[in-house]
C-alpha cells in the first residue's frame, strides 16, 4: 500500500488523534492499573469478610451488602488493606509529616534510597569491569563466568544476614553493608549484559582493527565499548530495581530503625498492614522512578551518540 502510494504521489493516511490517543502508551498502563484496583478491591472484601463477619454477628447486626462492603475496606487492621487506605497512609506520612521525622516516608525513603544508589554503582563498576576480563581473558570465561552464574542461585535472604554480621564485626555498619547487598544483586545483570555487548561487534570490524594494527585498548574503546552501550543500559535497568530489593532486604536482618525494610518489619511487629503496604507501593514507586531515569539517560547518551530512533 505504502508503495502504490508513493508511486501515485500520496502518502498514507495517518491516524487520528482518537486512535493514535487509544494506541498509546498511556491508556495501555491506565488501563492496567485500574484492572489492578479493581481486583485489589475486590480481593480486600474477600479476605477482610471473616473478620467483618464475626463484628457484625457480636454486634446483632444484619448490614446490607453495600453497608458490609465498606466495612471491609475500613477496618483498621484488615488482613489486606483496600487501596483508598493505603493511598491516606501514603498521604498522610509524605505530606501531612515532615520529612525529617521518623513516621515520614520520605524520611525511610530516602534511608533506602541512598543505599541503593551506592549499591548500584558499585555493582555496575563490578559488573563491567568482571565483562570486560572474560572478555578479553579467555581463560576466564571458563572459569569466572560458572561462578557469577551460581553466585545467583543462593537465597539473597540467607546471605545478608552473614554479610551484616561479618561487617559489623569488623566496625562496618550503617550504609555500606545494605550498599553491598545490593552491589551482590546488580552487579550480575551488568556483568552478563556487558559480556554481550563486549562480544556484539561483527567480525569484520574486529577484523578491520586488526587491520589497521590497533591495540586492545584503541579496539576497546572505539568499538567493544560504543558497541555495548545499549546492552549497558538494558543490563542497568535490570540492576537498579534489583539493586532497591537489595537494600530493603539488608534492613531486614539488622533491627534497623530506618528504612522502607525497618517499616516493613515496624508494621509485621504491630500488625499494620496499612503501614506495611504503604511502604511496599512506595518502593514499588521509587523502583519505577530509578527505572525511568536510566531509561533517560540511555537516550541522552544514544543521543550524544550520534543514534536517531
Amino acid at each position: 500500500m505504502s508503495a502504490a502510494a508513493d508511486i501515485i504521489g500520496y502518502a498514507p493516511a495517518r491516524p487520528g488523534l482518537v486512535t493514535r490517543f487509544f494506541r498509546s502508551s498511556f491508556v495501555a498502563v491506565t488501563v492496567i492499573v485500574l484492572a489492578i484496583i479493581v481486583i485489589w478491591y475486590i480481593a480486600a472484601t474477600f479476605l477482610n469478610s471473616p473478620w467483618q463477619y464475626e463484628v457484625f454477628a457480636r454486634a446483632g447486626e444484619k448490614p446490607g451488602v453495600v453497608e458490609f462492603v465498606e466495612a471491609t475496606w475500613s477496618q483498621e487492621r484488615p488482613v489486606l488493606p483496600s487501596p483508598h487506605q493505603v493511598g491516606e497512609e501514603l498521604y498522610k506520612t509524605i505530606f501531612e509529616t515532615a520529612p525529617t521525622s521518623k513516621r515520614s516516608l520520605i524520611y525511610h525513603g530516602w534511608i533506602t534510597l541512598s543505599s541503593t544508589l551506592l549499591g548500584f554503582v558499585m555493582g555496575t563498576a563490578l559488573g563491567i569491569l568482571l565483562a570486560t576480563a572474560i572478555v578479553h581473558v579467555a581463560s576466564l570465561d571458563k572459569s569466572l563466568m560458572p561462578w557469577i552464574v551460581a553466585s545467583q542461585t543462593i537465597p539473597i535472604l540467607a546471605i545478608a544476614p552473614m554479610v551484616i554480621v561479618v561487617l559489623a564485626s569488623v566496625g562496618l555498619t550503617g550504609l555500606l553493608p545494605k550498599a553491598i547487598i545490593s552491589t551482590y544483586l546488580s552487579f550480575f545483570p551488568v556483568a552478563v549484559g556487558m559480556v554481550k555487548g563486549l562480544r556484539s561487534p561483527d567480525p569484520i570490524n574486529l577484523d578491520l582493527m586488526r587491520t589497521f594494527n590497533a591495540s586492545r585498548p584503541q579496539t576497546f574503546w572505539k568499538l567493544r565499548w560504543p558497541s555495548s552501550v545499549p546492552y549497558l543500559f538494558v543490563s542497568m535497568r535490570v540492576a537498579v530495581a534489583a539493586s532497591l530489593v537489595g537494600a530493603i532486604v539488608g534492613e531486614l536482618p539488622t533491627g534497623a530503625v530506618a528504612g522502607l525494610g525497618a517499616r516493613l518489619l515496624t508494621g509485621s511487629y504491630y500488625g499494620q498492614t496499612v503501614q506495611i503496604w504503604s511502604a511496599l507501593v512506595l518502593a514499588s514507586v521509587l523502583a519505577a522512578v530509578l527505572v525511568t531515569l536510566v531509561g533517560i539517560a540511555q537516550r541522552i547518551v544514544m543521543r550524544l551518540m550520534g543514534v536517531r530512533a
